[in-house]
């Protein structure tokens, strides 16, 4: 009896562990979108950090992401089971916040170009001064990207929450912790690469000996080289861009009218139809962003703040 009631106990960890790793897969196609953008947004905060101090930057925002999800799984459960009618003003509030980040940052760049610039050349004197602790310089830009993560770690958990709402509680758990983990090392494993990229490639331009290979291996070093800080750049732009696009997105889908609207004026299928969508909903996403800096900024005012 103890032999079979072992061998029955191990044959439903297999069925659930099967069921998770089917659902984590249907769950991971549903989450690649927002995946991109997460790890658009999240190499764009290292730019401008000191070379030695990427790799850290990268840990220390990769832990803040896991214990984002590690409140966030238990929290969509309970939501999902007590009250699932607040998943959806949630999930609007971030959307609201993606995109009052994207602005705000625009109109920062845009109309304050005088202290963006003062900024830089703080960072560049920070980082040329060896003597400096660049761990409370950068608190701000981790702060800032946890801060990110956890809409973005929002939205993947809650997508994959509505992939799995018809299993069993265990299976849901399961899949919520196995999406959440291959996230997580996904993306900042990714990030982790892409800016280090600028070190491999001087590390093999630097690189002797004759012959055609090594000559070749030289000419992909400096290749490299050249292509990091344009990589950097545009992955700048397509995290600023992904704000409006996961925001405006969110709040499309949660506002029927618009929905509809955007969903008439689209065509059927194909390239064009993806892209009228997506222009669609970065147009929300910025007069949502633009409404929300107004408000902030007037806010801030009445309290007799100075503007951000």
């Amino acid at each position: 009896m103890a032999g079979s009631s072992l061998l029955a106990l191990i044959d439903d960890i297999a069925t659930l562990l099967d069921d998770v790793s089917v659902m984590t897969k249907v769950a991971a196609k549903k989450t690649a979108g927002v995946l991109g953008d997460d790890l658009a947004l999240n190499a764009q905060q290292v730019t401008g950090v000191r070379a030695d101090r990427e790799l850290p930057v990268v840990w220390a925002v990769a832990k803040g992401s896991l214990v984002n999800k590690a409140i966030l799984v238990p929290a969509a459960l309970l939501i999902s089971a007590f009250a699932p009618w607040a998943v959806t003003p949630l999930m609007m509030v971030g959307g609201a916040f993606l995109c009052y980040e994207g602005v705000e940052k625009l109109a920062h760049r845009l109309l304050h170009r005088a202290d963006t610039e003062h900024e830089k050349a703080e960072l560049k004197s920070a980082a040329a001064d060896a003597s400096i602790d660049l761990v409370a310089f950068e608190k701000d830009k981790i702060k800032g990207a946890i801060r990110t993560d956890f809409i973005l770690s929002a939205e993947i958990i809650v997508i994959s929450l509505g992939a799995v709402a018809q299993a069993s509680l265990q299976a849901r758990i399961g899949t919520l912790v196995a999406i959440g983990l291959l996230m997580t090392v996904g993306v900042y494993g990714l990030v982790a690469g892409i800016v280090k990229l600028d070190d491999a490639g001087l590390h093999l331009a630097g690189r002797s000996g004759e012959g055609p290979l090594r000559r070749a291996i030289r000419a992909f070093g400096r290749g490299l080289l050249r292509s990091t800080p344009w990589l950097m750049k545009t992955l700048s732009v397509a995290g600023t861009a992904a704000m409006f696009l996961v925001g405006g997105g969110i709040l499309v889908h949660a506002i029927a009218p618009i929905h509809h609207a955007i969903e008439h004026l689209t065509p059927e299928g194909g390239f064009l139809g993806g892209l009228v969508s997506m222009l669609g909903n970065a147009l929300v996403g910025i007069a949502v962003g633009i409404v929300v800096l107004a408000v902030v900024e007037g806010i801030q005012r009445l309290r007799g703040k100075p503007r951000g």
